[in-house]
């Protein structure tokens, strides 16, 4: 599916609402409209990801500020798509207010957010594994799994190979860095889990491989 596919006409032969991929999408969009409203970013090719959004969903921008409806209007997508929580959203808040005094700050902020996203989801594909295809109802153990999983990124120092805790080094680098909590990992690598189950079976296949 395609960047935003679920704003397209629906149809029972290609319909899949709320993908990893649009989810993905969104995160990103809701990223760059945080940096826009705090730092006050006018220039649309510095947030790519948002200003498709915009130009997609028409959103009008608000008190001449970018970033502002843009913000509001992907965190709704996100609570009533993805069931995101407002403790979500409120430490990525955070975490962009931390690290992000100036507009020179924001590329290299989206690129250590891209790291630790692009290492998270490898590592978690790896640990996870099979486990990824557990029916659904199942999904409360999924979750559990994933709890004690995330916890094992962040305290597990016995390892079997040197490339998984090099991994693991430096997702608990970028998460001090970042200043996420374990709750926040959980709940993002749950929802990202989720997901991977209901995508195409070559597209999970690849996740398991990752």
């Amino acid at each position: 599916m395609g960047i935003f596919s679920f704003f397209k006409k629906k149809n029972k032969e290609t319909e899949n609402v709320g993908g990893m991929e649009d989810f993905m999408t969104l995160i990103r969009v809701y990223y760059q409209s945080v940096l826009a409203s705090n730092l006050g970013i006018t220039n649309l090719a510095m947030l790519p990801d948002m200003a498709t959004f915009k130009r997609t969903l028409k959103v009008p921008t608000q008190n001449n500020k970018l970033g502002v409806a843009e913000r509001s209007r992907c965190k709704k997508m996100l609570e009533q798509i993805y069931g995101m929580s407002e403790s979500f959203f409120k430490e990525i808040d955070a975490s962009v207010k931390k690290n992000c005094k100036n507009i020179n700050s924001a590329q290299p902020y989206l690129f250590a957010f891209q790291g630790f996203n692009n290492d998270l989801m490898i590592l978690v594909g790896n640990l996870l594994s099979w486990k990824l295809r557990l029916p659904s109802f199942m999904n409360k153990a999924l979750r559990s799994l994933t709890e004690k999983t995330v916890n094992d990124i962040l305290t597990k120092n016995s390892w079997k190979d040197e490339a998984t805790f090099k991994t693991v080094y430096a997702i608990r680098q970028y998460k001090e860095k970042l200043g996420y909590s374990e709750q926040w990992m959980v709940d993002y690598v749950y929802r990202l889990v989720t997901l991977a189950k209901k995508e195409p079976r070559q597209q999970a296949e690849d996740f398991d491989k990752k």
